[in-house]
């Protein structure tokens, strides 16, 4: 159970990392008040209806447009990891101890020479705690 709480909320913190770090828009087209397009992460296509109008009218009297466009732009965060000059000195202190005093745990451990490696124990003729009388209880 506990690991599965654990996958849970490391999947929940991928997740919200994810979607505070990208960027998105979504854009809308609207012609005569009527939604025509949507598109997201690129530019939505437009009705044509503007290009038309503004050959048509002259460039003195003010045009007017039926379309409309909506877009709705969201920026994603640029500077997730931070760098190591960020830090202040005492920062950088307390993390320069803390990488050195743990640097030696993870090293291998020299092998001791073990004089009895090669050493045979003798043979067991007779059983010495029936001989001698004592027994474990």
């Amino acid at each position: 159970m506990k690991e599965k709480l654990h996958r849970f909320f490391a999947c929940l913190m991928t997740v919200a990392l994810l979607f505070s770090t990208t960027s998105f828009k979504v854009e809308k087209h609207y012609c005569m008040g009527h939604l025509v397009d949507v598109a997201f992460f690129s530019d939505a296509q437009d009705c044509g209806m503007a290009m038309s109008l503004d050959e048509k009218i002259d460039t003195t009297v003010g045009k007017m447009s039926c379309c409309n466009s909506e877009v709705i732009a969201m920026e994603g965060q640029n500077d997730v990891k931070p760098s190591f000059n960020d830090f202040d000195l005492h920062q950088q202190m307390v993390l320069v101890a803390f990488v050195y005093s743990f640097k030696g745990l993870f090293e291998p451990v020299e092998a001791k020479d073990v004089p009895q490696v090669h050493y045979n124990p003798p043979k067991i003729i007779k059983n010495i705690q029936l001989l001698d009388a004592v027994f474990l209880i």
